[in-house]
């Protein structure tokens, strides 16, 4: 929390000096040059703020978010997120619509993979052995842009010394067991930094329940 709310009020020109690296970067650029949009995926590892916040320095991106159930937080989220070239889009049609928009413009989206989706916009796929539902969005953006998906996070420095950003892209077809097996590579880099607490495991309200075996 000390972290997020750093990154969200410092100066933008001071929290941007605490990355140190972005390894991957070319990754970014031959994306842009084939003009078919970039689908970042950012799962719950490391500082993952420091990400979108990082690329818009650059270029645009609309980042998925799904609005706080407390009303009187949300003016903080959107001054937080909304910082250089940022935009907003809530997880509802209307912002999956905004995504869609930007990635036909050739512009670049961000979304947290490994969020759990909504009953009926996911289907169950093994997340370290144990069936997790799993978002389908990834999967449709891609098929019908034909953007380019990139796997994204901001690693923590021991001390304080700020982020090394990861960047590099998706080896396998755009599915959800794919879009899984690529969360847990990520994660075994840097496992004591996944945000283990997130309820990645939860049944949806209304979404089937999990096979016994997947």
């Amino acid at each position: 929390m000390l972290e997020t709310f750093a990154i969200w009020f410092r100066p933008l020109e001071q929290a941007l000096k605490w990355v140190r690296e972005c390894r991957g970067w070319e990754h970014v650029d031959k994306a842009l040059a084939d003009g078919r949009g970039i689908i970042f995926l950012t799962p719950h590892l490391g500082c993952f703020e420091i990400t979108s916040l990082y690329y818009a320095s650059h270029h645009p991106i609309s980042v998925l978010y799904r609005p706080p159930r407390k009303a009187w937080l949300a003016p903080l989220l959107h001054s937080g997120r909304e910082r250089g070239q940022i935009t907003l889009a809530q997880t509802n049609l209307k912002g999956v619509r905004g995504l869609l928009q930007g990635l036909k413009r050739g512009e670049a989206i961000g979304i947290l993979p490994d969020q759990v989706p909504s009953s009926g916009e996911g289907e169950w796929a093994n997340f370290f052995g144990r069936p997790a539902y799993t978002m389908t969005l990834v999967s449709r953006l891609a098929l019908s842009t034909g953007a380019t998906v990139l796997l994204a996070f901001g690693e923590r420095l021991s001390g304080g010394r700020g982020y090394v950003i990861h960047i590099e892209p998706l080896q396998t077809q755009v599915t959800t067991a794919n879009l899984n097996a690529a969360i847990e590579m990520l994660v075994r880099r840097c496992p004591e930094q996944y945000l283990w607490s997130y309820p990645r495991y939860k049944i949806p309200r209304g979404a089937p329940k999990p096979p016994v075996k997947i």
